[in-house]
């Protein structure tokens, strides 16, 4: 079976200690069920913009956000592979339950390319190599940043394979490290003519997912690996040799970085909604009568208030929507209590 070399060096365990303290102070946030909605939607919105722009997708994020909110149908590769991305978010939740296998891997790498390449759901069976050309003094030459170990198909399944079995088996590692040394040996292994670094977040995101973390809900992970793309390969590149150790500190600070910042988003959307909901000073009368006398009509409050049944009607209507009363009933007898 696979057997990862690493160490918890002290900047690991603290990233990792970071991360848990973390996520559960976003954990105890309590949100309300449309922003989370929202805010939801945009971090899928910027991470299928981000995976796809790391392997040279040249849509702008307003590109993305409309095409995908606009429902509209994709015309041309590059709208195909954000589209699909998203799909594919909104459906990690389903392999939940599943187990890391061969067929699960080729159904997501199949819906990844749908309608994109001829090798979509396909194990590639030559050589690839990972790298770029560069122009010196008038020369174009090929820098070659990874071979992989494997050219043939049946190589590269017998080490998914082993992969695969390491993951399901090792369900009481940290789901920071379990996740990063995932995602490095699946990159290493390069399965497949594309969307091997696509595939391969995908599947980093699910096994979080697994690990009972609500990525996508709370956070993402491809912002970060976009901020530098150099050194995301770079630093991916540091494991090939064995020792992952390196690789997993960039990897947990990058967990980290986006955990940080959807708690600063989580926050202050909170405040925000918190100041759109506060009461007006008429909203503020209504619910001193309704303190004081624990329930009412919105005749009681015409009333009160001297203003009309329908005036009443609007302020009590009001404090609904804001999630300050609640209202029982649903004729002209119903009455609003403070939640």
């Amino acid at each position: 079976m696979f057997t990862p070399k690493y160490k918890l060096s002290t900047k690991l365990v603290s990233n990792i200690s970071q991360i848990e303290r973390i996520y559960g102070q976003l954990e105890a946030l309590k949100i309300p069920k449309s922003l989370e909605i929202n805010l939801m939607r945009n971090n899928m919105l910027q991470s299928s913009y981000a995976s796809n722009k790391i392997e040279g997708n040249p849509l702008t994020l307003p590109e993305v956000t409309n095409l995908i909110l606009d429902d509209r149908i994709p015309t041309n590769r590059s709208e195909k592979e954000v589209v699909n991305y998203f799909n594919l978010l909104k459906k990690l939740p389903d392999y939940k339950d599943k187990p890391f296998s061969l067929p699960l891997m080729l159904e997501i790498h199949k819906n990844l390319l749908d309608g994109i390449d001829k090798s979509a759901g396909t194990i590639r069976n030559s050589m690839v190599i990972v790298g770029k050309y560069k122009k010196e003094a008038g020369d174009v030459s090929l820098k070659v940043k990874h071979s992989p170990p494997f050219h043939k198909r049946e190589k590269i399944k017998k080490a998914l394979l082993s992969l695969f079995d390491w993951v399901n088996l090792k369900n009481e590692l940290q789901a920071v490290i379990l996740a990063g040394i995932f995602h490095h040996h699946f990159v290493y292994i390069h399965p497949f003519e594309d969307g091997n670094g696509r595939v391969c977040r995908l599947l980093t995101a699910l096994i979080f997912i697994k690990k009972g973390y609500l990525i996508n809900r709370y956070f993402i992970l491809d912002d970060y690996y976009d901020i530098d793309r150099t050194q995301y390969s770079d630093m991916l590149h540091t494991a090939d040799s064995g020792d992952k150790t390196q690789w997993l500190e960039y990897f947990s600070e990058g967990m980290l970085h986006s955990l940080k910042s959807a708690l600063f988003k989580y926050e202050n959307a909170i405040k925000l909604l918190a100041r759109e909901n506060r009461p007006t000073p008429k909203e503020k009368e209504v619910l001193d009568f309704i303190e004081k006398n624990l329930e009412a009509t919105s005749t009681e409050i015409a009333k009160e208030l001297g203003v009309s049944r329908q005036q009443a009607h609007n302020l009590l209507r009001s404090l609904v929507e804001k999630g300050i009363l609640e209202k029982k009933g649903a004729t002209k007898s119903s009455y609003y209590y403070i939640k």
